[in-house]
C-alpha cells in the first residue's frame, strides 16, 4: 500500500520538476565547463572532475593507457606526495574514487561542504602537475595487470563479453576492452603515460561538477581561483575516432571454458546512441529494452521463456543510451537444465518475431512509463547520482539542457515509436550472437 501511495505521489509531481536539481553551468576563460547542482538538505558536497578522454581515445597498440593513467593520478604531484589526496579525504571524513569508461575518465570526492576548497586545490594540482617516476610505472602496471587477472582472466563471463564486444565492432575502438588487452598492458611505460597525460589532461578538456550544499556564486569564485589559473592546452583537439563501416554479415562467437558451469546465450546489436537535441530515438530504445527484458514476471522474454515454456532461468534485454558514438542493444537468455543453446536461441528468436508481429501491450507500456517517471523522482534524492548524470552526459556529447529534458522525453515516447525503432534495429547483419559453454558441450 505504501509503495502504491509513493508512486501516486510521484505521478502527481509536475513534469517540470523532473529536471533534477537546480543546475547552473558556466565556462571558465580557459575552456573548462563548470556545472553546479544545488542541494541544501545536508552540509555535504560532491566534487567531480571529468575528462573528455576514455579508452576509445587511446593510441593504437596502447590499450589500457587511460585506465593505467587513472591509477597513476594518485602519485606525486608538484605539491602533493603520493597518496596524499586519498589520505586527506579520509582524514576529513570523506570518500573518493575514480573511474575510466569508453568515453571519459572521472575523479570524485564526497566531503563536508566546508572542505570543497581543499578538494579543488588538490584536484587542480594534479590536473597539470603530475610527477611520475619509473618505480611508479612498474608498481602500478603490476596493479592493473593483477586487476585484469582478477576481473577478466579469472571470470569466463567477462572474457565472453569481451569477445562479443570485439566481434561486434569491426573498426571502432569500442571493441577494445577498457582495461586493455593483456599483451599491450604489459608493455605500457613512462613515456606512454606522460604523453597521454600531457595530451588530454587540461582544463579545456575537462568538466567540473559540484553538487550539494553550495551556491553557483561560491563555486565560481573557487573554480576561478584554482582551475581558472591553469592554462588551456592548445594540443587538445576534437576527438577523431575510427568509425564503423557498413555491417553486411552477422557474426557468431562460440566461447568454451572449462570453468563454465552454466551455458549462456547472448545476441548484441549495434544501436543508435543518445544525441544532443535528438533524444527520442534513445528514449524509445529504453522502452524497448524494458518491454522485452525488464521484469522477468512481466516482460515479453520473461513471460514467454521463463514462465510459459520454462525454457530459461533468466532473460534480459539491455540498452545503454549514453555514448559518444554507437551504442549496443543486447538480448540474453540462460537456458534451463536440459535445454540446449540452439533451442533457447530458436525460442528467443520466435518470441521476438511474435512481439514484432503484434501491437505493444498498452497496459504494460503505461506501467513502464509510470515506473520511469517515479524513478526520475526518486533519483533526485541522490545528489552523487545526479552529478554523475551530468558528468557522463557532458563528456559524451550532450548538454545540460539535454539532461534536464530527458525525463520529459521519456514521458512523450509512444508505442509506435518503439515498434518503428525495433524494426530498424533488429538487423542481424549488425549483430553478433554468442554461446558460452563448457568444453564438452556440443555447438549445434
Amino acid at each position: 500500500m505504501l509503495n502504491r501511495l509513493l508512486v501516486i505521489l510521484c505521478l502527481s509531481v509536475p513534469l517540470e520538476a523532473l529536471a533534477e536539481g537546480k543546475a547552473t553551468d558556466f565556462m571558465l576563460d580557459n575552456g573548462m565547463q563548470v556545472v553546479v547542482i544545488e542541494d541544501h538538505r545536508a552540509p555535504v558536497v560532491v566534487h567531480m572532475v571529468w575528462y573528455k578522454v576514455g579508452s576509445a581515445d587511446e593510441p593504437s597498440g596502447k590499450s589500457g593507457i587511460a585506465h593505467f593513467l587513472e591509477h597513476l593520478m594518485f602519485k606525486k604531484t608538484a605539491n602533493l606526495e603520493a597518496g596524499e589526496l586519498a589520505d586527506t579525504v579520509a582524514a576529513n571524513g570523506g570518500s573518493h574514487n575514480a573511474f575510466t569508461s569508453l568515453d571519459y575518465t572521472g575523479y570524485f570526492q564526497r566531503v563536508a561542504a566546508d572542505r570543497l576548497q581543499l578538494m579543488m586545490q588538490m584536484e587542480a594540482d594534479r590536473m597539470t602537475g603530475l610527477q611520475l617516476s619509473p618505480d611508479d610505472i612498474v608498481v602500478e602496471r603490476n596493479v592493473v595487470i593483477e586487476e585484469r587477472n582478477q576481473r577478466t582472466e579469472s571470470a569466463p563471463g567477462a572474457l565472453f563479453n569481451e569477445h562479443l564486444q570485439a566481434a561486434l565492432f569491426l573498426n571502432h575502438p569500442y571493441g577494445v576492452p577498457i582495461i586493455g588487452w593483456m599483451h599491450e598492458m604489459k608493455a605500457l611505460n613512462y613515456d606512454d603515460a606522460m604523453a597521454f597525460y600531457k595530451q588530454h589532461y587540461a582544463p579545456n578538456n575537462a568538466v567540473l561538477i559540484v553538487a550539494g550544499d553550495v551556491t553557483p556564486e561560491s563555486v565560481k569564485i573557487l573554480a576561478e581561483q584554482y582551475y581558472g589559473v591553469l592554462p588551456a592546452n592548445p594540443t587538445v583537439t576534437p576527438r577523431a575516432r575510427r568509425q564503423e563501416p557498413p555491417h553486411r554479415a552477422a557474426r557468431r562467437v562460440i566461447f568454451r571454458d572449462e570453468r563454465v558451469a552454466q551455458p549462456f546465450f547472448a545476441r548484441r546489436y549495434l544501436a543508435p546512441e543518445r544525441n544532443s537535441g535528438d533524444q527520442r530515438t534513445a528514449a524509445a530504445l529504453v522502452y524497448l529494452a524494458e518491454i522485452l527484458g525488464g521484469s522477468s514476471a512481466t516482460s515479453v522474454l520473461g513471460r514467454a521463456l521463463q514462465y510459459d515454456t520454462q525454457q530459461a532461468i533468466y532473460t534480459s534485454a539491455q540498452y545503454r543510451p549514453t555514448a559518444l558514438d554507437l551504442s549496443t542493444f543486447s538480448l540474453v537468455a540462460v537456458p534451463a537444465p536440459g535445454v540446449e543453446l540452439q533451442q533457447i536461441e530458436d525460442a528467443l528468436e520466435a518470441t521476438v518475431a511474435n512481439f514484432m508481429a503484434d501491437d505493444i501491450d498498452i497496459e504494460l507500456f503505461e506501467r513502464i512509463k509510470s515506473q520511469f517517471r517515479a524513478s526520475e523522482i526518486y533519483a533526485m534524492d541522490n545528489v552523487a547520482g545526479i552529478a554523475r548524470r551530468y558528468g557522463a552526459a557532458l563528456t559524451q556529447g550532450l548538454t545540460v539542457a539535454d539532461v534536464q529534458a530527458w525525463p520529459q522525453i521519456l514521458q512523450e515516447v509512444t508505442p509506435e515509436e518503439v515498434m518503428a525503432l525495433a524494426e530498424q534495429m533488429f538487423d542481424e547483419r549488425a549483430s553478433v550472437t554468442g554461446w558460452m559453454m563448457g568444453p564438452k558441450e556440443q555447438a549445434q
